[in-house]
């Protein structure tokens, strides 16, 4: 299966590297690709951490200020009518997915790495890469247990911002 492969770089230096599916996800791993040769997370921050469950980031600031969106893209996923990719990444630890509304075709850059089983996931988000290593995976886990808390209206922040420096393709 063809891969794409991204490492996302923090500002502390840590590297998260993952592979990127196009054959299972075109249309979200297109539109992440896209993104990445804009520079469009440089600076962006985790902004979402759930102990057990997922690290979220790709659309805020450390000021909690969104970024500009990009336009929705179709859901790849089997509740939303996907049918082409029956080998989709089941939502288990080091699998990147697109965040999304609670409107099937709303993903934008907002994507979310899960740390914890949440296969509960399957068929209702579009999963399209993998953290490549078990060092990766660890980043992962370091940033899930962070220390959270809640401003403005959003929960689940990290007290500490967790900035991405970029993400790149290698």
């Amino acid at each position: 299966m063809k891969k794409i492969k991204i490492e996302i770089i923090l500002e502390d230096e840590r590297i998260m590297r993952a592979d990127l599916y196009p054959e299972l996800a075109p249309i979200s791993v297109e539109n992440f690709v896209n993104l990445i040769k804009k520079n469009y997370y440089n600076g962006l921050i985790f902004h979402r951490v759930i102990k057990g469950f997922m690290i979220q980031g790709g659309g805020m600031f450390s000021d909690l200020n969104q970024k500009e969106n990009v336009d929705p893209i179709k859901g790849e996923f089997s509740i939303n009518g996907w049918n082409k990719n029956t080998l989709a990444l089941s939502h288990v630890p080091g699998v990147l997915s697109m965040a999304r509304t609670n409107k099937m075709d709303s993903a934008t850059s907002q994507f979310f790495i899960v740390t914890g089983d949440a296969k509960f996931l399957d068929g209702q988000y579009a999963s399209f890469g993998k953290l490549s290593d078990e060092e990766s995976l660890k980043v992962a886990f370091s940033i899930e247990s962070v220390k959270t808390g809640i401003k403005d209206f959003y929960e689940d922040i990290p007290i500490e911002p967790i900035i991405i420096k970029s993400i790149n393709l290698i």
